[in-house]
């Protein structure tokens, strides 16, 4: 089976820095998956890259068999390619409801007309309660989004993700500046998604114990080259991982192991 993501040889240089490191990788479709590393191992230029934000120096990016590598992040993200976690996705001063609704005008392209009142859509406004109840935001449909906690902002956006109906959702460290109370609730909603079966997910995670019970399998990026690829349990087990991990690793070294 075709995956639905591929990169062969993915790079990208800024200067003489090598940010991302011919980075070949496959995710099958719904399947979960994390990338975890330290501190500046190249996982949001990785997922820029993914995304069309950046492109690649080398290399190439693939979407279900079809070459992207050329394509903008819009165009990308009319292929069911969702980024999460990008400001200009939420409208500060509208409500939540409203943001997830003019979600789904957008992918309805349903567009303003002046003479019809905004709840003419019925069915615009109970698809978005019912996309707020699983991100379990519907108490808060209508607060003003920029009276939103920073959880809340972050269940908003993937929200409005799945309002796209992203088929590919870019998560970029979900629980990132979250209170110790919210990051389980930031999980469960994602984990919510992952059951339904619905989605690919891949995740952005710098702490590999947030991540493990829900992952089906782990990529570890080190120094903007892939260290290490599988299943958590051989992630876990992988000496490799836990040497860049504990700072004992250097180029040579990862130069050396592969």
């Amino acid at each position: 089976m075709e995956p639905v993501i591929k990169t062969d040889n993915l790079t990208i240089r800024f200067g003489g820095q090598i940010a991302v490191d011919h980075v070949s990788c496959e995710i099958p479709e719904k399947h979960f998956k994390s990338i975890i590393g330290p501190n500046g191992a190249g996982k949001t230029t990785f997922f820029n890259l993914l995304s069309g934000e950046l492109k690649p120096t080398e290399g190439e990016v693939y979407l279900k068999g079809e070459r992207i590598t050329h394509l903008s992040s819009i165009e990308r993200a009319r292929k069911g390619l969702g980024r999460s976690f990008q400001i200009t996705n939420v409208f500060p001063n509208l409500t939540v409801l409203e943001n997830v609704r003019l979600a789904i005008q957008s992918r309805e392209k349903i567009y303003f007309q002046m003479l019809r009142y905004f709840t003419s859509y019925k069915h615009l406004i109970e698809e978005a309660e019912h996309i707020l109840e699983q991100v379990l935001l519907i108490d808060k449909k209508d607060a003003i989004a920029s009276q939103l906690t920073h959880g809340e902002k972050r269940k908003l956006e993937i929200a409005m993700l799945l309002a796209l109906d992203s088929e590919i959702l870019l998560l970029d460290e979900p629980t990132a500046g979250m209170s110790l109370e919210e990051v389980p609730i930031i999980l469960d909603v994602i984990r919510n998604i992952k059951e339904k079966g619905e989605k690919t997910i891949l995740l952005i995670e710098h702490k590999m114990d947030l991540i493990l019970d829900l992952s089906d399998s782990i990529m570890v990026l080190f120094n903007g080259q892939l260290l290490a690829d599988g299943t958590p349990e051989e992630i876990m087990r992988n000496e490799l991982v836990e040497s860049a991990y504990l700072g004992g690793m250097y180029n040579d070294d990862l130069a050396g192991n592969q």
